[in-house]
């Protein structure tokens, strides 16, 4: 009782504390501070440049654009208000630029404040840089509530279903509801000492409530399990965390080796990611540890309480050997057949990975919000008056004013340059030329614009700027650091197999059976969102390319998952067969002890995720409903039919190392058994 009062108390200081952590994180949070765009943006803000950080849209005679301007330009930081005519007569644009010194966050409020000062005025929107910073941030976290109350109800159904029990369908829930509270707690400390960027907190929160309910699952189930073996008491609490306790803390650790890959980069948005991962997934693997063994003490027996006559299924049924069932079957089916199988399983992912060979790539602007918000509506009038260029052009900033004229007329000359404005000079001795593209912001010919005049000769130092250069610099470093991810991805996999089997050979295949599932969903989500189909169901507007930083973050989590799903296979496989089965027998009743329990955690672990799939960010809807995806893919396909039918061809092979190896597995190595007197042979649910 003292844990559960403590963590109420807890949970109450966090809630109080987390509850304002969306207004203490910074926007977006996409660019290398030592990008050439981003020394550039330095120079410029020290000189004294003045960006269009805001714009207003105004409907109505010149009057009204005027008293707006004025109400503009009476709020603090404001530098400069400039009233422009729009080509649709009886509108026009009012474009504010904000002090230099201001950095996104300070930005974002004086939005804010702006907004607020315009109050509820008929026929204006509010656009531009930092009003979509605002916008953003309040969809995030409307977002981040309605997910959270669609799945609740849906995760609740489902947890019943599997458990028969109100009681046990509840605990999950539990859990999963004070690790978010717990996750926006930390991320709400980590902005007092490092920047976090707002666009991770509903994919962080996600993975927290997702792992925390799959942690639960195997610990419910497991002590269910042991409820009928032991009795009430404490000896079943214990078998409880000597097992299935002894898998979610090495879980845990896997999915944050994964994810802790995204440290990395130095983009805020990939990093806080990366940060924000680790935390959640070492806190939902605590209370899965600390406070739901607590919660299971108390309640005892009466853990399976409050069951449906038409769903109760007793729990000695549970831990009954099983040698048939649909896994089992499976598992024999598909070890009559290996070779075809397998070629079957991985043509079909390698089809779905198909699309993934026209991959393409965007950046995030006012494009991904919401159709009704200012900041949307300014974009699509921009776009609509061919002004979208003009309005987020090419910077240069030449640090010598006299080498300015050069540079104009160089850049004047190169394919892709509409217009090459004349030099405008800044305070401290340099000189800004800004060039407007005759094509998209972030397409091709734009990057290329880009290059171009970053090899323009000058004796003075040349720095390129603006959205371009910036999309142009993210994927570069992106490049630059994907070896070391994938060096660390790769290795913690195969560290993670080897820990738990003793196989090289097993870790090798995990990675090539993750590479599989990865192109899977990489092809699904080219299919879907970038050749914008479902945009009705899934209420999103497609870009023709997939947000640049997606792939990085499924890379991360997708395999950590997946390697989690496989490792809890793999060390129940090698469990039976350290009993004496023989390979395949053994491989079939691991496939039956954890084919059910597998299953459910990745449904249950999909919809708490995939439920952020309701969100009007396209790259949030991207990223949640294919880590969904994946985990499904992983758990269904590459479980249920590759990993036996690799397993059958390979024999004996699969549990090879080299004899180092085997001897250092032997004194290190992990396993979810307890020892030769305690171990339950039948200690996971029964397939049906």
């Amino acid at each position: 009782m003292v844990i559960l009062l403590v963590s109420l108390v807890l949970t109450v200081v966090a809630l109080t504390f987390g509850a304002t952590v969306a207004e203490r994180l910074n926007p977006l949070g996409f660019d290398d501070p030592a990008s050439e765009s981003a020394r550039a943006d330095a120079e410029l803000a020290e000189q004294g440049w003045l960006e269009n950080d805001l714009v207003v849209l105004v409907h109505g005679p010149a009057a009204s654009a005027a008293d707006v301007a004025d109400v503009v330009g009476r709020q603090a930081l404001v530098e400069r208000v400039d009233v422009r005519p729009r080509l649709q007569e009886g509108s026009a644009y009012v474009v504010a630029s904000f002090s230099p010194s201001t950095d996104n966050l300070e930005k974002q409020e004086i939005a804010e404040r702006i907004e607020a000062a315009l109050g509820d005025r008929e026929g204006i929107a509010v656009g531009g840089q930092a009003p979509s910073f605002a916008q953003l941030n309040g969809t995030i976290q409307a977002d981040l509530v309605r997910a959270e109350l669609f799945a609740f109800p849906l995760l609740f159904v489902l947890a019943l279903l599997m458990f028969r029990s109100v009681v046990a369908a509840t605990l999950p829930l539990v859990v999963g509801a004070l690790s978010v509270i717990g996750t926006l707690f930390v991320l709400r400390l980590l902005s007092e000492v490092v920047g976090i960027s707002v666009l991770s907190l509903n994919l962080v929160t996600a993975l927290g409530f997702g792992l925390a309910i799959d942690y639960s699952l195997f610990m419910v189930a497991r002590f269910r399990e042991e409820l009928a073996r032991w009795g009430p008491g404490l000896p079943a609490l214990r078998a409880t965390m000597l097992t299935a306790g002894r898998t979610v803390f090495f879980s845990s650790l896997t999915v944050a080796a994964a994810l802790a890959s995204l440290l990395v980069f130095p983009q805020q948005f990939l990093y806080s990611i990366g940060i924000g991962g680790v935390l959640v997934s070492l806190l939902a693997a605590a209370v899965s540890l600390v406070v739901l063994p607590a919660l299971l003490a108390v309640a005892g027996t009466k853990v399976d309480a409050l069951a449906p006559r038409w769903l109760r299924r007793r729990a000695a049924e549970d831990a009954r050997p099983v040698t048939a069932g649909i896994w089992y079957r499976t598992a024999r089916f598909v070890q009559r057949w290996p070779g075809m199988v397998a070629v079957a399983s991985a043509a079909v992912l390698v089809v779905l990975a198909m699309p993934a060979l026209d991959l393409r790539f965007t950046a995030v602007d006012s494009s991904v919000l919401p159709a009704d918000s200012g900041a949307r509506q300014v974009y699509e009038a921009l776009e609509a008056d061919g002004s979208l260029q003009a309005s987020t052009p090419v910077t240069v900033f030449v640090a010598e004013a006299d080498a300015a004229p050069g540079i104009a007329a160089q850049a004047a000359e190169i394919p892709g340059a509409a217009v090459a404005a004349p030099p405008t000079e800044l305070g401290d001795g340099g000189a800004v030329v800004q060039v407007i593209s005759d094509a998209p912001v972030f397409g091709e010919r734009s990057e290329q614009l880009v290059s171009a005049l970053r090899s323009t000769p000058s004796d003075s130092e040349v720095l390129v700027a603006g959205p371009t250069a910036e999309f142009v610099d993210l994927k570069a470093s992106m490049v630059d650091h994907l070896p070391l991810v994938a060096l660390i991805i790769i290795l913690s996999t195969i560290i993670a197999v080897f820990l738990m089997t003793g196989s090289v050979v097993l870790g090798v295949k995990a990675l090539v059976m993750n590479f599989l599932t990865l192109g899977a969903v990489f092809g699904v989500l080219v299919f879907v969102f970038q050749e914008g189909r479902l945009e009705s169901l899934l209420r999103y507007t497609g870009q023709g390319a997939l947000e640049s930083t997606i792939p990085l973050i499924l890379f991360a989590g997708v395999f950590g998952l997946s390697t989690d799903y496989s490792v809890f296979l793999l060390a129940r496989i090698k469990e039976a067969r350290d009993e004496g089965l023989p390979d395949g027998e053994a491989v079939a009743m691991g496939q039956a002890r954890t084919g059910r329990l597998i299953t459910s955690a990745a449904v249950l672990f999909a919809v708490s995720v995939g439920a952020f799939g309701t969100s009007h960010i396209v790259g949030i809807k991207e990223m949640t409903i294919g880590i969904a995806f994946g985990v499904l893919l992983d758990a269904t396909i590459v479980r249920a039919y590759l990993v036996p039918a690799l397993m059958q061809l390979l024999h004996g092979w699969n549990w090879w190392s080299p004899r180092p190896l085997t001897a250092l597995h032997r004194r290190f190595g992990l396993s979810e058994a307890i020892n030769s007197s305690d171990r339950d042979p039948a200690s996971a649910l029964p397939a049906r």
